[in-house]
């Protein structure tokens, strides 16, 4: 686990490629129990005004918040993760979705031996999470 004293604000501690397509979509709709239509059926979703199925919210900020844990090496050492949802993710067919996150120490607090992580998360190049951040205990 990472440790306070090796890090300073505004360093990138983590980045990464997410992929997502269709039959992952599907997949996650399982686990979560979201069956939204929106999210694996084409007509339906460019019936509704959207570009065509698109990913999970839940699946981006889940996916991206573990981007963070394994920097950690553990999960439970994030105390809190916030977002805002700021775009969709169109996931193709046939093909797949890249999300990309990139993680920075946006703030550290030695007293209590956290830090804010700031999480830049875009897809073709457009945010998709806005104040992506996530506050972690660090060793």
């Amino acid at each position: 686990m990472p440790t306070l004293s090796e890090l300073a604000v505004g360093q990138e501690v983590a980045r990464r490629t997410l992929t997502v397509d269709r039959s992952r979509l599907v997949r996650y709709a399982g686990a979560s129990g979201d069956f939204n239509p929106i999210h694996w059926n084409q007509r339906f979703a460019t019936e509704v005004g959207l570009p065509g199925v698109i990913a999970h919210g839940m699946w981006t900020m889940g996916a991206a918040s573990s981007v963070v844990a394994d920097w950690l090496g553990d999960p439970g050492a994030i105390l809190d993760y916030q977002t805002r949802f700021a775009r969709t993710v169109p996931v193709p067919d046939p093909g797949e979705a890249e999300v990309e996150v990139v993680a920075v120490v946006g703030a550290m607090d030695p007293e209590s031996g956290t830090a804010r992580i700031d999480l830049t998360v875009t897809c073709d190049g457009a945010r998709v999470l806005a104040k992506c951040q996530a506050l972690v205990r660090l060793g």
